[in-house]
C-alpha cells in the first residue's frame, strides 16, 4: 500500500515543498512514481519520514536526522522502538491487521504492566498530535481493545476493595481509565468499569448496587473550571458516601475546582490507593 505526498505532509507535519526539497538535496525520501507520474511513498519510506520528523522535533538538524535514519534501519533499533515504528507505519497506511499483529508481538515480549505503561499508553498519548481522525480512531480502537482484554482476564481478590471506574458525561476517552483498572485489579481490587460518557444517574445506580469504597473518574476532555466543578459536584453527590478521586489531563489544571466539588485528585494508581488508605484511616480514627 502506498500514500501520496499530500497525505504524508498532513500526517507528518512536513510540507510537500519541504519533502520535495529534501528529495533534491539529500536524496531522501525516494518515492516511486505511479502511472500518472505522481509521487507515491512505500510503507518503508513513510516510516523513515516519520522517524526524521521525530528526530527534528528532538533538536537534530535536518541533515543530521536524515543521515541517522539512512544509516540506521528499523531492524537495528531496540526492540521496543522497532515495535513502535512498525505500529505507526502500519497505522499510517491503515493496515489494522499489521498494527494489531505488532501489539500482539509486544504483549508476548513484555510484562503486563510494562506493556501497558511503556508501550500502549505512550502510543495513546502521541496519536492525537501524530494522526488524522481516521487513523487515530483505528489506532485507539486497537489499543483500547488490548487494554480491555487485559483488564477482563486479570484476577481480583474475592474480598478486595471495590472501585467503580468511569469517565464523566461528555468525556469519551477511556484509555487511561482502562489502564488504571488494570493496575488496580493487579493490586487486588475488584473493578466495576462503566467506561466513557457516564452520567450521574448511572454512577448512582452503580454505587447503590456494588457499594464501592472508591469511585475513580478519568477526565481527558478539556473543560472550563466552572463546568468541571459542576460535573464533579453531580458525580460526588451521586456516589456518596464513596470517596471520589479524579485524574487525567482534563483535570490537572483545575485542582481548585476538584477540591471545591468535594473530590480528590491523583496522578497515578499508587496515589489513588494512598488517598483511599488515608481516607479509610481517618474514618477509622473517627
Amino acid at each position: 500500500m502506498t500514500l501520496r505526498i499530500r497525505t504524508i505532509a498532513r500526517l507528518t507535519g512536513i510540507r510537500e515543498a519541504t519533502l520535495r526539497a529534501w528529495e533534491r538535496r539529500y536524496g531522501f525520501p525516494r518515492p516511486l512514481r505511479n502511472e500518472s507520474n505522481y509521487r507515491v511513498y512505500s510503507r518503508e519510506e513513510v516510516e523513515n519520514i516519520r522517524r526524521v520528523a521525530k528526530l527534528i522535533t528532538e533538536g537534530l538538524a535536518v541533515s543530521e536526522a536524515i543521515a541517522q535514519v539512512q544509516t540506521t534501519s528499523v531492524a537495528e533499533l531496540p526492540v521496543r522502538e522497532r515495535l513502535v515504528e512498525r505500529f505507526w507505519s502500519a497505522v499510517m497506511v491503515m493496515d489494522g491487521e499489521e498494527a494489531d499483529r505488532v501489539l500482539g508481538e509486544a504483549q508476548a515480549a513484555m510484562e503486563v504492566e510494562a506493556y501497558c505503561d511503556t508501550l500502549l499508553m505512550p502510543l495513546l498519548r502521541e496519536m492525537g498530535t501524530r494522526l488524522d481522525i481516521a487513523r487515530e480512531h483505528l489506532a485507539s480502537a486497537l489499543i483500547r481493545q488490548r487494554l480491555r482484554t487485559l483488564l477482563m482476564v486479570g484476577d481480583a481478590r474475592p474480598a478486595g476493595p471495590r472501585v467503580v471506574l468511569a469517565c464523566p458525561e461528555r468525556d469519551m476517552h477511556e484509555g487511561g481509565l482502562l489502564a488504571l483498572g488494570l493496575h488496580l485489579k493487579r493490586k487486588g481490587w475488584r473493578v466495576t468499569l462503566l467506561g466513557a460518557d457516564t452520567p450521574p444517574e448511572a454512577l448512582q445506580a452503580a454505587c447503590q448496587q456494588v457499594r464501592p469504597e472508591l469511585v475513580a473518574l478519568s477526565c481527558v476532555r478539556r473543560r472550563e473550571a466552572a463546568d468541571l466543578e459542576a460535573v464533579l459536584r453531580a458525580a460526588v453527590g451521586a456516589c456518596a458516601p464513596a470517596l471520589v478521586v479524579v485524574g487525567g489531563p482534563g483535570a490537572r489544571e483545575h485542582l481548585k475546582a476538584i477540591f471545591s466539588a468535594g473530590a480528590q485528585y491523583a496522578e497515578s494508581a499508587n496515589e489513588l490507593v494512598a488517598l483511599w488508605q488515608q481516607a479509610r484511616g481517618a474514618s477509622n480514627r473517627t
